[in-house]
């Protein structure tokens, strides 16, 4: 195979992954919607109820990370995902000046409502990722 059959072929599967990753993430948004929360929303309270170490909780600095955003926005997303009732605050023990969030129950129901309906999603995402490594 030359090389330039061989990046064509590279092309191809990285477009092949990009489409299904964008499939998943817009039936990801579709269904968020479906269950009460902007897929911002629904990418919080995921990231909150996912947070590495699986304590639940985050800080806005940590999620600024996950989700790449500047951490004014995501003090916005908080403050707004509060308001709504899907997260609350709570003061840290360690540093008055850090609040961790965690989910309400209404925040979790949500966040579950429309994440077990994306099993059937995950999975073929996971098929994806697998083709794109085996292809490059």
């Amino acid at each position: 195979m030359t090389v330039a059959r061989t990046q064509v072929d590279d092309v191809i599967a990285a477009a092949e992954f990009r489409a299904a990753l964008r499939r998943f993430l817009r039936r990801s948004e579709r269904i968020a919607r479906r269950s009460g929360l902007t897929p911002q929303r629904y990418m919080l309270l995921l990231m909150i109820k996912g947070a590495p170490g699986g304590n639940e909780q985050s800080t806005v600095t940590e999620l600024a990370g996950r989700l790449q955003l500047a951490q004014s926005s995501v003090t916005e997303l908080v403050s707004r995902a509060e308001e709504a009732g899907l997260v609350e605050r709570e003061q840290s023990q360690a540093d008055a000046r850090v609040a961790h969030l965690r989910l309400t129950p209404e925040g979790e129901r949500r966040l579950m409502l429309s994440f077990t309906q994306l099993e059937t999603e995950r999975a073929q995402l996971r098929d994806a990722i697998a083709h794109f490594v085996e292809l490059v």
